[in-house]
């Protein structure tokens, strides 16, 4: 099962997110990041602005430890610099090994616009939870499955109906305390009723706890 999300992280402690608050830039796309070692990232950009920008004005910016200029591509000035992440940045996203950027990251004052593929939504709820607990807050767009995979691929014994409606509110935190969202905004997602909703939900939960803790009697009157 593969899902890809259209997110926005927002952090004034990602990467670049300077290179974007500079007057003369109108735009900043990253389309390559290649991690070099823990806390260090080369990132290659392209810079919309009204005339290139130097290398020594980048070096200026806290993050940015090397700046080459590689020429222009597309009306753009492209730019291949290194980057400290910040140690934040860096814990969160040593955490978030199953997921995949599908396009360039847009990057912003406010933050980093990304298309990301996940095996799965429990590797995309690791991604929202760790990002979230090291300070980088999670907006999502839009959020899609790959409905090519088999219902036997479903662990626990969940059909895969079953497993997508229990992932998908897990990852929008239908589960937490307080609620993150309503059974009615899961139900539109699913594109089915909010009791048809309810009644999928109930069902993988049942199954859960029978894969668990084994049938008796007791699971068994409830699952009737």
């Amino acid at each position: 099962m593969t899902i890809t999300a259209e997110i926005h992280l927002r952090s004034p402690l990602l990467p670049l997110v300077s290179v974007a608050e500079l007057e003369q830039t109108d735009g900043v796309q990253c389309p390559h990041v290649i991690g070099l070692e823990q806390g260090l990232q080369q990132l290659v950009v392209e810079i919309n602005a009204a005339e290139p920008l130097s290398e020594e004005t980048l070096l200026e910016l806290d993050d940015v430890i090397e700046a080459t200029n590689l020429g222009t591509a597309r009306g753009k000035e492209v730019y291949k610099l290194s980057v400290v992440l910040r140690e934040l940045i860096a814990e969160a996203f040593k955490n978030t090994p199953d997921a995949g950027l599908v396009d360039a990251i847009q990057i912003t004052p406010e933050g980093w616009y990304e298309q990301k593929v996940f095996k799965d939504y429990p590797a995309f709820n690791t991604f929202r939870t760790s990002c979230e607990e090291h300070g980088i807050s999670v907006e999502i767009g839009s959020i899609t499955q790959d409905s090519s995979t088999s219902e036997e691929s479903a662990p626990y014994g969940l059909t895969e109906r079953q497993y997508e409606a229990l992932s998908l509110a897990m990852s929008r935190g239908y589960y937490e305390q307080p609620r993150q969202t309503s059974a009615r905004e899961l139900a539109d997602e699913l594109g089915i009723s909010q009791p048809s909703l309810s009644d999928l939900l109930g069902r993988a939960e049942r199954q859960l706890i029978t894969a668990t803790l084994g049938p008796s009697p007791r699971l068994e009157m409830l699952s009737q």
